[in-house]
């Protein structure tokens, strides 16, 4: 079932990147998901001015109709436009790489020296491919992405 709905999530992909850059957005991720008894086509969009309602309706209306032309999806979906947010979930490199610089928050899958959830500034990746921060302390720190079961960005809502 998982390998159905990422081969869906693959091809919605290959048709909504192109209306997506067309219209001045960024494709952040496409997940093909069963919540309860519904399904779920969530297309996340971004841009460097940042997503606006009017912006998620606009692509909403352009590949809605790609998507009724292609029919990717053979079963009753819920189809959903959202932008990431300003604490986005990293799940690509691409995503990784996009938010260098940016406070971070990565969750284990199990405890490395009794802990299991980290906060720094995002470093990027490591030439052998490990995602590194610099904590509060100025510590470097490396982990291995196998490990890790969530990297979202944080964003302090008491400062300014």
């Amino acid at each position: 079932m998982k390998n159905r709905e990422t081969k869906i999530s693959s091809k919605v992909r290959e048709l909504a990147e192109p209306v997506a850059q067309g219209m001045g957005y960024s494709l952040w991720d496409v997940e093909f998901v069963k919540e309860g008894a519904d399904k779920y086509l969530r297309i996340t969009i971004d841009s460097e001015n940042g997503i606006t309602i009017d912006d998620c309706e606009k692509f909403h209306r352009a590949i809605d109709v790609l998507l009724d032309e292609a029919d990717p999806i053979s079963e009753p979906y819920i189809l959903e436009v959202s932008s990431p947010g300003i604490e986005r979930e990293l799940k690509y490199d691409r995503h990784i790489a996009s938010c260098v610089g940016c406070d971070v928050e990565i969750r284990l899958y199990a405890p490395e020296n009794g802990v299991k959830k980290f906060r720094g500034r995002l470093e990027g990746l490591s030439e052998d491919e490990k995602v590194v921060i610099t904590d509060p302390e100025g510590n470097e720190i490396y982990f291995e992405k196998d490990k890790i079961a969530k990297i979202s960005t944080c964003f302090d809502f008491g400062a300014g």
